[in-house]
């Protein structure tokens, strides 16, 4: 895996940036603020990335702090998030402020993200509310509730979505154990197909 890339900016584009390291040039998707950021072409810089393997295609996506990083990993961890819609959503209100709505809830501040409707903003609400209520540093907190709140958490948030008791319940039989909320409403969201 590429952790990060240390090297020179050869070029920027709309949406990623071209990183020459020893002579090899990496094209890096990036969110606008980040390309923004970055020092002119033929300075030097580092860019922590998130290496995105599928069957068809590999995709290197570019951050200039961990924070970000951190947080475009728990967004793509969402269902129906790809990196292109976590990498809007980092251009539409950058990290801390993005973490701020998700932490209030605000579902139509989320929706108004390029990619991103009510039913996908509601599901990122739903799926990361919690993990983030201390801000861009609960990034990296260890997740310190007991496997049984997390459970109820879960079970609370499918009733709320509309699935049934019964539906909610059958969803979660079989969870990890120790998971959190979050990852407990995802893994309960594929078993139901939604």
């Amino acid at each position: 895996m590429i952790a990060f890339l240390d090297g020179i900016v050869a070029g920027k584009g709309p949406a990623s940036a071209l990183i020459s390291v020893g002579g090899v040039g990496f094209q890096v998707g990036m969110a606008s603020s980040a390309l923004a950021a970055l020092p002119p072409e033929g300075e030097r810089v580092l860019v922590h990335t998130y290496l995105q393997v599928r069957e068809d295609a590999m995709a290197l996506y570019g951050f200039l702090s961990l924070e970000d990083k951190a947080l475009f990993e728990r967004l793509i961890a969402v269902s129906g998030v790809g990196p292109k819609v976590a990498l809007s959503a980092l251009s539409s209100y950058g990290p801390q402020k993005l973490v701020e709505l998700i932490g209030a809830q605000d579902v139509a501040a989320i929706q108004k993200i390029p990619g991103i409707g009510k039913k996908m903003a509601s599901r990122i609400v739903l799926e990361l509310k919690g993990s983030l209520d201390h801000g861009l540093g609960s990034l990296f907190a260890a997740e310190d509730a007991t496997p049984n709140a997390a459970l109820a958490g879960a079970r609370e948030a499918l009733l709320s979505m509309g699935f049934t008791s019964a539906e909610a319940d059958a969803a979660l039989a079989g969870a990890p154990e120790g998971a959190a909320e979050g990852a407990l409403v995802q893994y309960a969201l594929k078993k139901l197909g939604s």
